[in-house]
């Protein structure tokens, strides 16, 4: 029937759809191969931008401040924190008190002093951020 070391012949049809297989599938490396690329880009100069960029206030409010200021910065009415979403209360406020609360802390309340725990611009960070919910409200 079959020689030993003879070719057997394939259909047509066979072939064309291994061809198919074998183009779709360095279809997919090229695809592969080009997400991986444009994704190791984009991290690394995303990662670039991150090295240059100082802390920002809204990191350190929610490391230092949020657990007595609540994350999105309304305070707890049952310890006694401010609302520093609300417009009256900032609009209450001057950025020379806000900057000595955050610097030296409030006598008899909870608010701690931040002098050599944070820089002065680390202070400052925290001072616009703050500034900064209260200007989220008013929009």
């Amino acid at each position: 029937m079959f020689r030993k070391g003879a070719r057997r012949e394939r259909p047509a049809r066979q072939i064309r759809s291994k061809r198919m297989e074998i183009d779709f599938m360095k279809l997919l490396r090229c695809v592969a191969l080009t997400l991986l690329v444009a994704g190791s880009i984009v991290y690394a100069v995303s990662f670039s931008f991150a090295i240059d960029k100082k802390p920002e206030g809204a990191g350190i409010f929610r490391e230092k401040c949020s657990m007595c200021h609540g994350i999105d910065g309304k305070g707890y009415a049952a310890i006694k924190t401010p609302d520093f979403t609300d417009p009256k209360w900032q609009a209450a406020h001057p950025d020379k008190e806000l900057r000595n609360a955050i610097e030296n802390g409030v006598p008899g309340t909870a608010m701690v002093s931040f002098e050599g725990k944070l820089s002065k611009e680390q202070m400052e960070d925290v001072l616009k951020y703050i500034r900064s919910l209260g200007a989220a409200k008013k929009k």
